[in-house]
């Protein structure tokens, strides 16, 4: 009941001014915009005015009609083939002209992306000789290192080599005042009695 009452019901005022503004058609151009129009106009260059147009005069004769509107047929055709040969013209030049700046394009990105290889190889050869000067300083480090390791690996083996010598001497020393055999019952006993005072 209550969706047949909405159906009756009168329209909203809001409703009205939607359908007014939808059907009402589209206002005239401004003065302002009727002006940029006259002025561009001027700019513009227009074609010469058709003879097709308001040419036609009935004539009485309907053979003598036919043979004009022939006439104006073949006049027609034969413009319509200029017009259709300038503009496949026109076409043809703006296609090798766009052709070309394509291809101006397409050159210049080559020759841009052939100088940034050759600055990134340029850089990365600079790059490359620094690393291996780098790695010759620290060849160079580590020979100096092992050489002054070696040096002083030779000059402690040397010291104890020396160490063992006087120690080795020391004893050839001490056993070339040992008592023999025959006397050590004697020296004991030698030892034994004279004592030395504390």
């Amino acid at each position: 009941m209550s969706l047949s009452l909405s159906f009756l019901r009168k329209p909203s005022s809001k409703h009205l001014l939607l359908r007014y503004l939808s059907t009402t058609p589209t206002p005239s151009p401004s003065p302002s915009s009727t002006a940029h129009v006259k002025k561009h106009s001027g700019d513009h260059e227009f074609l010469h005015p058709s003879t097709f147009i308001n040419s036609w005069k009935p004539p009485r004769d309907p053979k003598q009609a036919e043979a004009r509107l022939s006439l104006l047929r073949r006049d027609y055709a034969r413009k319509v083939k200029e017009i259709r040969k300038e503009y496949i013209k026109e076409m043809e030049l703006q296609r090798l002209e766009k052709l070309r700046k394509d291809e101006a394009k397409k050159e210049a990105l080559r020759i841009a992306n052939e100088e940034r290889k050759a600055a990134k190889a340029a850089k990365k050869k600079a790059e490359a000789i620094e690393r291996e000067a780098a790695e010759e300083e620290f060849r160079r480090t580590l020979v100096k290192e092992r050489a002054e390791k070696l040096e002083y690996w030779r000059v402690r083996q040397t010291k104890i080599e020396e160490k063992k010598k006087e120690k080795k001497e020391l004893l050839h020393r001490q056993s070339s005042i040992w008592v023999d055999e025959s006397e050590l019952e004697k020296k004991t006993l030698e030892a034994i009695v004279d004592t030395i005072p504390l």
